[in-house]
């Protein structure tokens, strides 16, 4: 199998393990309806660990733009490889989220809420605010990229890895999610919210796309500001990008603060 077919099946995997605990909880009839938010983010965290367990062998389960686009800007990934790993790992997002169409195929009926059936595909913000949850988005990634950077300068177990990653996912989900849905990743927003304006789902609605860029741009930003942190605070090392990703991120907290205080 090539690193190719290997982002995409791992994608693949997450987003149907991932996009399908959130159809359990919040679809109508099924059997684990409000299960609750703390369901939802074991079972994404156990998702990333699948499916690094699957490929991480094959293409190093990067399953996440934001990971492929801030290892490449670290040195520890090729750009010449991203833009393969970007297509494959958005095509894997799409294909998942077609299999959790069809698995809760009687429910999507069942589901009267428009917004609900959209939320099993892709994240929304608990309050809109663009700046506000631009931020989240980019202090969760920032946190999930130096946090896998910080796991790999670590010796452990044979095979234990996965599960520490998988750890990290729930640990944002838990103590970050409650914004924005903690996207964290390009493909896991972009990839289903593709699906779900394509798909024939039941009285589905509109597919947010005034939204769709938030999930997008806050990760690649917070991915490259963990990568530029992980290499100048633990190797010493001031990547060029590194100024950057800081003045642009203290424009995103300025505005976000800036509009917070006109709301107020």
């Amino acid at each position: 199998m090539t690193p190719f077919w290997g982002e995409f099946i791992g994608t693949m995997i997450l987003i149907l393990l991932g996009d399908g605990v959130v159809g359990g909880v919040i679809l109508k009839n099924t059997k684990s309806e409000n299960a609750g938010w703390v369901v939802i983010t074991l079972a994404w965290g156990l998702a990333v660990t699948m499916a690094i367990y699957a490929v991480g062998q094959i293409s190093g389960a990067h399953i996440n733009p934001a990971v492929t686009i801030a290892l490449a800007a670290e040195g520890s990934f090729a750009w010449a490889d991203v833009p393969g790993y970007l297509l494959a790992q958005m095509l894997g997002a799409i294909a998942g989220a077609t299999l959790v169409w069809l698995h809760y195929l009687p429910h999507w009926r069942k589901t009267r809420d428009k917004a609900t059936k959209l939320g099993v595909f892709c994240t929304a913000p608990a309050v809109r605010s663009t700046w506000a949850n631009l931020l989240s988005e980019i202090i969760g990634t920032f946190l999930l990229v130096a946090g896998i950077l910080f796991i790999g300068a670590n010796k452990f177990t044979d095979g234990l890895n996965p599960i520490v990653v998988g750890a990290l996912i729930v640990s944002i989900g838990m103590s970050l999610g409650g914004t924005t849905g903690y996207a964290i990743n390009p493909a896991r927003d972009l990839g289903p919210r593709i699906a779900h304006f394509l798909l024939p789902i039941h009285e589905k609605g509109d597919s947010d796309w005034g939204y769709a860029a938030i999930p997008v741009v806050g990760p690649v930003i917070g991915g490259l500001l963990g990568a530029m942190f992980y290499l100048a605070a633990f190797r010493l090392e001031m990547n060029p990008i590194l100024w950057g990703v800081v003045v642009l991120v203290a424009i995103v907290i300025l505005l976000a603060i800036r509009h917070d205080s006109k709301e107020s």
